[in-house]
């Protein structure tokens, strides 16, 4: 890792040459050639200051999510929402939001490469008739495609050219974070793979078997506001108050917002599905696990043969009241099943949601008529030298395919001519006789489908910054043309679905709404099951041998071995569980420096993934949090730093995949533990067989700030409700609390009164807008080595607490900014009165007046001001964080601090600003809602209210009359203007607290 050093002061010739290659790298920042349409009428001519808004698509996992996004004079700075986009709803996720620094990455792939050496785009084509003239001899035999997940339209009818054209090409996909068990256990249960696309929004009860539906992924938005829908105590009553019950090996957002949650091991998982099942006559009982103890059953327990396997008595008890909730709920009750358990699984959760009439919406699958085949016959065909010709189109096989396959060396065996498209000279590229750079998403034309089928059209904001292509052109180059451009591609995939008289004005209408009318995936309803008999039993992984006591500590290795010693018990093997990461995804977004300085939601780390494990089987093993171990399964290895982690389940370590990676950039490069290393084709989410070994070294696990343990539901930092104390305190409202005595006499004024009340019930900690904030205000990033002093610069943060025991965990997420106090104790120790309350409220400060005493950072009791102790935008960047090119992202409306100022949320003053203008020109009032921070617009879940306050029927004031208000440290006099609302859980009484 670069250290971050002192910068030299630059000599005049250096400031000049400086200032030239600035010029030369944002030359290219201008409005695309083509004509893009704005989503927002502006004047017809681009005004310097005034920021355009247009409509596009950003993909994941080959999905996309319609998007807004923010143009100053050709330069795209900040992401958010399209209302008009089913899978967006007008929010974000942290991929969305940090997709703007993707673009000015000074890492991305700029020039072809041959080699490794630079080449031209002319010398491609020339190295690649010779191919393709031998392919048209053998109609194709020996062309390979790799793609990963297609929804494109446009993509598939190109594909479909070059399959007519070569009709022996092979198409393969890859996908590291796929839906192949999703899709297969569609097939099991309908016959057919239909797309399942639960609505938390209709559901009353809730169940997640090892699923995490508001974690990261394509679909988080759209799950975040359904579930949110659902939890809205006030607004739609206790009555229509949703109940979620989690059942997972390992702790997910999704079972953190549980009101009952059983950490149960993947095998137990099963188990607890099949008795659910069988329970309500869904489908065949799954024969009982190996681990099943013989004779009859214990107490609580029921016969196996009437209901499935048996299981714990404690894992019994939670069956009965899921099962009985359930059933209470008819046609409100839902059953969903995580990618990571087997098809099996996935059959039985569509058999019980059939049973409950649960609310499922059912599509017809999008997609090729004939889908590609998996990537481990491609392997098998560069092994076997069936390959002439590869063409890989944006994946990166070369770091996350399993390492058993071995697809990098069955590359280089196969001498085959392989091309490579993607946006970095990655771990493929490198693989990859040819490299050819990709442009970024809003470089270029696209068309996407969300996860129900809805298309949406991708238009370019920016003229591409490098000598970038689109996978529509190289299609075209191997379908033997040379001019077609992704516009043309996209616009004939259209224009052939309409009339032509009116096709120009329907083109401009999508391109301005930024989705297709009419476009989703018919929906089916009721699909016929398939009979039960023909269904397999889910299947049931091997028993682990029963621990063999062994004393804390270290365990000697054997005289004279020079292994390190084990930690594993003999005999005894855990079960690794492989995960996505909320920062990196796949891996794919390694090298951006926003999402890797990004606190992951609940365990907090920064910088690097670490293999999880419960506290208490790490006390058994005798094992210390940050503690580097050598994960061993089968012949590999790999060693990880170990993080403790509370809620996960006995026998269980988990690693989140995307790390180690070898050629991402200088941002992503030596993060981490590759976990591609120890994944297995045939089981990619899951092993049995590991063993922990100690190393004897210690690693250096980075987090911002720790969870918080706290003890009570009424604490002062975080409070929680249950929903019948809040139905008792509707019914009858507390009486208002005494207010403490301020530092001083609050200011009033006769304008408005901006405030901010956040929800807790709501927030799932997934972080969109720490990024958002990130992305509208500047904020620097400062790097791991300022992160392990204590230093970070994120504007908002949000605090984990748990209030529950520590065998069961109950986190709970708070995001906190600045509180905008009115009794601020920061103003009246500032010696240059550079923090200072504004005549609506605002807490500001005064940038060019600070002298960075920091004696505002030491009576904040928030602790919600950064101190600039390096020039992080200013000469000081960490690692190429200082490229000339990314000066193009930052927003023109937001000062760049230097170093030596003190710096903090400012409720997006400049938004506040700018409607405030808006309005004085057209001689009206703000509107309510007109302006809205940049958290606040990105969350998913609309966990943050903002406004005036002194407005009747705001929404801010609206919320500030819950009988959960409350005031953060309220008791300390600071009167703040950012209040909180407690989350309210919804627990069966069926169940203690304490098996929760």
């Amino acid at each position: 890792m670069p250290p971050v050093t002192d910068a030299p002061p630059l000599s005049r010739r250096q400031a000049a040459l400086a200032l030239l290659a600035a010029a030369a790298t944002l030359s290219a920042c201008d409005r695309p050639d083509e004509e893009i349409v704005p989503y927002v009428e502006q004047p017809e001519q681009v005004v310097p200051g005034i920021p355009l808004r247009f409509a596009t698509t950003l993909p994941l996992n080959g999905y996309g999510r319609g998007v807004l996004v923010t143009s100053f004079e050709g330069r795209p700075v900040k992401v958010e929402g399209n209302a008009a986009h089913p899978a967006s709803g007008g929010a974000t996720d942290v991929f969305a939001e940090a997709a703007v620094l993707s673009l000015y990455d000074p890492d991305r792939s700029r020039a072809v490469r041959e080699g490794g050496r630079i080449s031209s785009w002319e010398g491609f084509r020339t190295a690649l008739r010779p191919h393709l003239r031998r392919l048209d001899a053998t109609r194709g035999d020996g062309l390979r495609l790799l793609t990963g997940h297609v929804t494109s339209p446009t993509t598939l009818r190109l594909i479909a050219q070059l399959r007519a054209r070569f009709p022996a090409l092979r198409w393969h996909a890859h996908e590291p974070i796929g839906e192949e068990n999703a899709r297969a256990g569609a097939a099991l249960a309908f016959g057919r793979p239909f797309a399942a696309l639960p609505r938390l929004d209709r559901a009353a009860v809730a169940l997640c078997l090892d699923a995490d539906p508001l974690g990261p992924g394509p679909d988080q938005i759209r799950h975040a506001r359904g579930f949110a829908a659902r939890r809205q105590a006030r607004r739609n009553g206790i009555a229509r108050y949703s109940r979620l019950y989690a059942v997972e090996p390992a702790m997910t957002v999704t079972g953190a917002k549980a009101d009952h949650r059983l950490a149960a091991s993947p095998e137990l998982v099963r188990r607890f599905a099949a008795a659910l099942a069988a329970r309500l006559e869904a489908g065949p009982a799954a024969p009982p696990a190996a681990d099943t103890p013989p004779g009859p059953p214990g107490p609580g327990q029921p016969e196996p043969e009437a209901s499935g396997p048996a299981l714990p008595p404690a894992a019994q008890r939670f069956l009965e009241a899921v099962l009985a909730d359930l059933l209470a709920h008819p046609g409100e009750a839902l059953v969903l099943a995580g990618e990571w358990q087997p098809p099996e699984v996935h059959a039985l959760a569509h058999r019980i949601n059939a049973r409950l009439g649960a609310p499922v919406e059912y599509r017809e699958p999008v997609g090729p008529a004939e889908p590609p085949e998996a990537l481990d016959a491609l392997v098998d065909d560069l092994r076997a030298g069936r390959v002439d010709t590869l063409v890989v189109l944006g994946g990166n096989p070369g770091h996350d395919a399993p390492a058993a396959l071995d697809f990098a060396g069955a590359l280089r065996a196969s001498g085959a001519f392989a091309v490579h498209l993607g946006p970095y000279g990655d771990e493929t590229a490198a693989l990859c006789r040819w490299h050819l750079p990709e442009s970024h998403p809003l470089e270029d034309w696209a068309d996407l489908r969300a996860t129900d089928g809805t298309v949406s059209l991708a238009q370019p904001l920016i003229r591409p910054l490098h000598n970038t292509r689109s996978v529509p052109w190289l299609i075209g180059v191997l379908l033997g043309s040379d001019e077609w451009t992704a516009r043309d591609a996209v616009r004939d995939t259209w224009a052939a679905t309409r009339p032509a008289a009116g096709f120009e004005g329907w083109w401009r209408r999508v391109l301005h709404d930024g989705v297709v009318p009419d476009s989703a995936a018919p929906l089916v309803a009721a699909p016929a099951l398939v009979p039960p008999a023909s269904m397999p039993p889910a299947p049931v992984l091997p028993a682990p041998v029963p621990p063999t006591p062994t004393p804390p500590g270290p365990v000697p290795a054997a005289p004279g071995s020079s292994a390190a010693p084990a930690v594993s018990p003999a005999g005894e093997a855990m079960t690794l569980l492989l995960r996505p990461d909320a920062s990196a995804w796949d891996g794919r977004f390694g090298n951006n420096a926003w999402l890797q300085e990004c606190p992951r939601p609940l365990t907090r780390q920064v910088w690097g993934n670490a293999a999880q494990i419960a506290p208490e089987e790490a006390r058994r093993l005798g094992l210390e949090d940050g503690e580097v171990v050598r994960l061993r399964l089968d012949d590999r290895s790999l060693e990880a730093t170990l993080m403790l982690r509370p809620g996960t389940a006995p026998g269980v370590v988990v690693l989140p995949l995307g790390y180690g990676r070898r050629a991402a950039g200088a941002i992503g490069n030596g993060l981490g533990a590759d976990a591609y290393a120890l994944r297995r084709p045939e089981a990619p989410w899951i092993a049995a067989e590991l063993v922990l070994e100690r190393t004897g070294r210690r690693g250096e696990l980075l987090r911002d700030r720790p969870e918080h343990r706290i003890e009570g539901e009424e604490h002062e930092l975080f409070r929680t409700l249950r929903a019948a104390e809040f139905a008792r305190r509707v019914a009858d409202p507390p009486p208002e609390p005494e207010r403490p005595p301020a530092f001083y006499a609050s200011k009033e004024s006769d304008t408005a009164a901006w405030a901010m009340v956040i929800d807790t019930s709501l927030c799932i900690g997934c972080n969109a807008c720490v990024v958002a904030c990130q992305s509208e205000n500047n904020v620097p990033v400062v790097g791991p080595e300022e992160i392990a002093r204590g230093r970070d610069m994120h504007w908002l943060r949000i605090d984990t607490y748990d209030p529950g025991p520590a065998e069961a965990p109950r986190p709970g997420f708070q995001p906190v900014p600045c509180m905008h106090c009115e009794t601020a104790p920061c103003e009246p120790v500032c010696p240059v009165a550079a923090s200072v309350h504004d005549a609506e409220g605002l807490n500001v400060q005064v940038y060019n007046r600070c002298i960075g005493t920091r004696f505002c950072q030491a009576n904040c009791p928030y602790k919600v001001r950064h101190f600039n102790f390096r020039g992080y935008a200013d000469g000081q960047e960490y690692a190429n964080q200082g490229a000339p090119v990314l000066a193009a992202q930052r927003n023109p409306e937001v000062t760049v601090r230097a170093r030596g100022v003190m710096e903090k949320c400012t409720y997006c003053t400049q938004r506040i600003s700018a409607a405030r203008r808006a309005a004085e020109r057209e001689h009206r009032e703000l509107r309510e809602g007109e302006v809205n921070t940049a958290c606040a617009a990105a969350c998913p879940s609309r966990a943050i209210a903002f406004g005036d306050l002194r407005r009747d029927g705001s929404a801010v004031s609206a919320w500030r009359q819950e009988p959960g208000h409350y005031a953060l440290l309220g008791h300390l006099g600071t009167r703040p203007r950012t209040t909180y609302l407690a989350e309210v859980r919804n627990p069966n009484p069926a169940l203690d607290e304490g098996d929760a």
